[in-house]
């Protein structure tokens, strides 16, 4: 990344951070339903790139459908010695939905509610 987008990147941590602390602070439901509707937005990334890995004649078919898994993922996520990148993704995708779903259920709790 060049400097330019390395500073954009920067200064917009630097705003933020503090900006959605500010949030989870004053009102944390508002900011688990931003997350999770973070979430779900990965979700629907996910389910795209892994129909368009899945299908072939496509530019991700060709360039990702044979890829094989890394090492670090099969390990993280139990999964077989042939399992291919496509099989990481949906993991992930599993992982975000997972994500979006807590973050729903977090902004559904009230104070007092056990969790």
């Amino acid at each position: 990344a060049s400097y330019v987008t390395r500073a954009m990147v920067m200064v917009a941590q630097a705003v933020m951070a503090p900006l959605l602390m500010t949030v989870y602070f004053v009102h944390p439901a508002s900011m688990h339903r931003f997350v999770g509707y973070l979430e779900e937005t990965a979700c629907h990334t996910y389910a795209s790139v892994i129909a368009q890995v899945e299908r072939p004649g496509t530019q991700l078919h060709t360039g990702w459908a044979h890829v094989d898994s890394p090492e670090i993922a099969k390990a993280y996520w139990k999964l077989p010695a042939d399992a291919k990148f496509v099989d990481t993704l949906k993991c992930m995708f599993a992982d975000e939905c997972h994500h979006r779903d807590v973050n729903h259920t977090f902004a559904e709790l009230k104070t007092a509610d056990p969790n």
